[in-house]
């Protein structure tokens, strides 16, 4: 009885070496800091030149991708002039996404892209474009995304060009564009309820610049009778911040505001508003509020999403042209 009690009393004393060996191994790895994270784990990364097209991939992609934009809130992409970093950003990408249509002025967005050797697909494509004037020659008018119908578009495209990149995701980004296709079409509804309201001797909207002729042309009431557009900067903002406006062109513009009867005049968001309050004054018109259109708002923003965007911009819109605008 007495040996068998020692040895269950000395047993443990016997396992315990034999138990702390697999743990010494264990307890020098992690001396050396955590272990680095496996390759497989990174996020593939697209990289948009718009921040409205920068909106479009996050909606299809969740949070499977890493999206990244060249522009800002409240960048111009016509007079955009891309840095070192940009050229970073792309070639950290496995696939870019631009506006097309000429938006991207000087191409810029193209030339990065080829530069770092990176696929880039293109939004704008299949869209049923509209033309412009521009230095006395007729070209496609890049802001399709004004209409919802050619936003839908846009994101079917962006669908198309991640399920290429990654083809075993492309459940994930059909269902989550279904549901996003479907916000679409009720803001098209009711941006078409809202607009019905404007009396038809107030359907004028003048802008900063030409952004706004593909919203005009979907919300036309009938054939004869729809919203008209004006620009007195043209479709080009780079002409705003140089020589572009004359005084006879802007004499021009500021007789076909008074012609016109136009109940409100509007800045945006992405352009210079001097020039349009100046002439806003001139013509004897107040200033209807700002309004985004080549870009999204701030983050934490109203219209930092494209449909937070439109939502605001028919605000704006009902309120200066059934009111007359405020005096700022």
């Amino acid at each position: 009885m007495t040996r068998r009690f020692l040895a269950f009393l000395f047993l443990p004393l016997l396992i315990l070496p034999i138990l702390l060996l697999p743990l010494l191994p264990v307890s020098d790895a992690s001396a050396q800091g955590p272990a680095a994270p496996r390759e497989s784990s990174k996020k593939p990364v697209v990289v948009c030149s718009t921040t409205q097209v920068a909106d479009f991939a996050r909606q299809v992609v969740g949070g499977r991708w890493t999206v990244k934009c060249i522009l800002a809130p409240g960048a111009d992409p016509h007079t955009y002039t891309p840095t070192p970093g940009d050229g970073e950003m792309v070639r950290s990408a496995d696939l870019c996404l631009e506006n097309g249509l000429h938006l991207e002025g000087n191409d810029w967005m193209g030339k990065i892209v080829h530069d770092a050797g990176k696929p880039l697909a293109v939004c704008a494509e299949g869209v049923p474009a509209l033309q412009m004037a521009f230095g006395g020659e007729k070209i496609l008018d890049p802001h399709a995304w004004f209409s919802p119908r050619n936003a839908a578009i846009y994101v079917n495209n962006v669908v198309k060009a991640i399920s290429r990149a990654d083809p075993s995701g492309r459940g994930e980004y059909e269902a989550r564009a279904r549901l996003y296709l479907q916000m679409l079409r009720t803001l098209d509804a009711w941006i078409r309820e809202q607009v019905n309201r404007i009396p038809p001797d107030r359907r004028v909207l003048v802008t900063s610049h030409d952004a706004f002729n593909y919203f005009c042309h979907e919300y036309k009431f009938n054939p004869t009778n729809g919203f008209m557009s004006l620009a007195p900067v043209g479709w080009s903002t780079g002409s705003e911040v140089g020589a572009g406006m004359t005084p006879e062109r802007r004499a021009e513009v500021t007789e076909s505001i008074r012609r016109f009867g136009a109940a409100a005049v509007f800045v945006e968001t992405s352009v210079n508003p001097k020039l349009i309050r100046e002439i806003a004054q001139e013509a004897g018109v107040r200033v209807g509020g700002a309004l985004y259109s080549d870009s999204m708002g701030e983050a934490g923003s109203a219209g930092e999403t494209y449909i937070g965007m439109m939502r605001e911009n028919i605000v704006t819109i009902m309120e200066g042209l059934l009111s007359g605008g405020d005096a700022k």
